[in-house]
């Protein structure tokens, strides 16, 4: 099989025990943690350089438009993104093993799915 693209979507629960408890974290705690996982995502990007094709980043604030036109701000899981390509599916999921935004930060799991048609 040819390589294929996969987006990456790292998922949070934004009103969880995972975010309470980092802003619950003095400003000095957190540094100390992004001391450790921003050289950690660092280093795992430069282990998966060669899959990665795009390497995305946080994602912000959402807001939604329905059929109806309505805009509104929500809340949802989703929280960084990476496009990387590989060899099946599987082997995409297996490059986020362990990855530092869920060993690390807050991130409490990872969706990978093909990307379609391109």
């Amino acid at each position: 099989m040819t390589d294929t693209h996969y987006l990456a979507v790292f998922t949070s629960d934004k009103t969880g025990p995972q975010w309470r408890a980092w802003y619950a974290l003095t400003p000095e705690e957190q540094a100390a943690k992004q001391a450790i996982g921003i050289p950690a995502v660092a280093a795992w990007e430069q282990a998966n350089r060669e899959s990665i094709v795009h390497i995305g980043g946080p994602l912000g604030p959402t807001k939604r438009i329905g059929v109806d036109g309505a805009v509104a701000d929500v809340v949802n899981l989703l929280t960084v993104f990476v496009v990387v390509r590989a060899a099946s599916h599987e082997a995409a999921v297996r490059l986020f093993e362990d990855h530092p935004h869920m060993s690390v930060f807050v991130c409490d799991g990872v969706e990978v799915m093909p990307v379609l048609g391109g």
